[in-house]
């Protein structure tokens, strides 16, 4: 091939390259909301498709030295590319953060790896550009691998994992810090050196990554798969420095901002500013949380009984949900709390957590059914999907439910018809009619006894979306809130 044809090839795949970068921006500016995510998801990924196909175009134009290398890479990016479409199609949406935890280690072991790749195998010996981009890649690829996979098996609850203690936590992390950086230095300043300065990165890079993440507690661990998600970004963008390749700097790029972005504000939401975290804060308790900027104040612990008196004594009262609540399935019984305390005449609301939040694909089904049986069935059923369900038993719970949570706090309501106090069509008008941002909106599913088309009609009138007749038709049900999660809305 010739060195015109050659240098025709590269400045198209230069191009091709970004516009792969463009694809993940848009993505991303699709991601802003839950009705476009779905829609930023499929144009960042088809970007990604781009620049692989391009890749090998560009490796098969200008020819390779070993066939079985060739093999390899495509024998892994199947085996790559099932394990994550059923990893993704099977994880419960309480397992997500460890699931992102996981891709977060395979980001940041791949771009360790190419990074090393361009140090060991350059002709002659790399310049100071190369050794300072591919050294960082592996520096922070390596924290990230050790850190991610600590971070997934603590959120896993694997028990020997939990169990990790050490001791002298602080000195730990100023060591391995200090070792990771100075053979980074090294490998720039003694390039001939290269292979043994490169080794020594990654090792204490990966004892670094231990010792920073073994030490933290659940509480903390949202902001610390943040961190390391941003890591990844900026391993991946350093190893793209490194090789010269736009998608992987723009990429990279992306999903660094955005991981310190979101870390920032989770830390801020927690009052605590961010570079008192990462100095030590990570499970680091009352002292560590006063550390900083943010209110001051020493913590008061508690007992259920004292809890209980608090709240019967209280006021007002506003829940907060976050990701264990999630994990421990405990909707129902915090909406049980919520009622009684209701009873005793106190005020009753609640809130999005500001660090748990929602989580991606996450959907919250405000389910009102005043059969008992009926109403565990399909929270049953919900809850297998990943779906967090609260119930009502009568119209005007579910309506006092809905006026009491944030706009956007639900993503449906499914509604049967026949209830005491209030029926389904009464309550569904009075959805409509209250001044919430999203009550002309919300997607309303009518429940009936009955599938005759008459049903079907008045649940239209009264402003419902859909219609189902029981016993319910789980199949059903499932493609009107698939559709729900994809359009944020669906009709009859």
């Amino acid at each position: 091939m010739t060195s015109a044809t050659v240098g025709a090839i590269d400045i198209v795949a230069w191009f091709v390259y970004l516009f792969s970068a463009v694809l993940f921006v848009v993505g991303l500016h699709f991601m802003n909301s839950p009705k476009t995510a779905r829609k930023g998801n499929q144009i960042s990924a088809f970007g990604m498709v781009v620049a692989v196909l391009m890749a090998f175009i560009v490796l098969f134009a200008k020819g390779f030295v070993n066939i079985v290398a060739v093999v390899v890479l495509v024998v892994g990016i199947l085996i790559g590319a099932v394990a994550g479409v059923v990893s993704a199609k099977k994880v419960k949406m309480t397992d997500m953060p460890q699931l992102v935890s996981v891709f977060n280690t395979v980001g940041g072991g791949a771009a360790a790896l190419v990074a090393l790749n361009d140090i060991l195998t350059k002709e002659g010996t790399p310049d100071i550009v190369v050794l300072i981009t591919a050294g960082l890649g592996i520096l922070i690829g390596s924290v990230t691998f050790t850190g991610s996979l600590i971070a997934a098996g603590k959120l896993q609850g694997i028990k020997w994992v939990k169990k990790l203690n050490l001791p002298g936590k602080g000195v730990w992390n100023i060591l391995f810090a200090v070792l990771s950086v100075a053979s980074l230095v090294m490998l720039c300043v003694q390039p001939e050196q290269r292979l043994l300065w490169s080794i020594l990165t990654t090792v204490f890079a990966l004892c670094y990554g231990l010792v920073f993440v073994i030490p933290i507690g659940g509480a903390d661990m949202p902001v610390v798969i943040s961190v390391l998600n941003a890591c990844t970004g900026t391993a991946v963008a350093m190893s793209g420095l490194a090789i010269d390749n736009v998608a992987l700097i723009v990429a990279g790029a992306l999903v660094g901002s955005a991981g310190v972005t979101l870390s920032i504000l989770m830390a801020q939401a927690m009052n605590r500013p961010l570079l008192s975290v990462l100095a030590g804060g990570f499970g680091g308790g009352a002292d560590a949380a006063a550390a900083g900027d943010g209110p001051e104040g020493t913590m008061k612990e508690t007992t259920p009984d004292d809890l209980a008196v608090q709240l019967v004594y209280a006021q007002k009262v506003i829940f907060v949900p976050g990701f264990g609540l999630a994990q421990a399935q405990a909707q129902r019984e915090l909406a049980d709390l919520g009622e009684l305390l209701k009873g005793h005449g106190v005020e009753v609301s609640y809130a999005i957590h500001p660090v748990a939040g929602r989580m991606p694909g996450h959907m919250n089904v405000l389910l009102a059914e005043d059969n008992e049986l009926n109403a565990e069935i399909a929270q049953t059923l919900l809850e297998s999907e990943g779906v967090v369900v609260t119930r009502a038993v009568n119209g005007n719970e579910v309506v006092d439910l809905y006026l009491s949570h944030p706009a956007g706090s639900f993503d449906a309501i499914l509604m049967d018809i026949m209830m005491p106090d209030m029926d389904g069509y009464e309550a569904t008008r009075a959805i409509r009619l209250s001044e919430k941002v999203d009550a002309a909106d919300i997607p309303i599913i009518a429940l009936t006894a009955n599938a005759f088309a008459e049903d079907a009609k008045a649940a239209h009138d009264a402003g419902m979306n859909a219609h189902l007749s029981k016993p319910l038709d789980f199949n059903k049900l499932k493609n009107i809130l698939a559709r729900i999660k994809k359009n944020g809305s669906v009709s009859l």
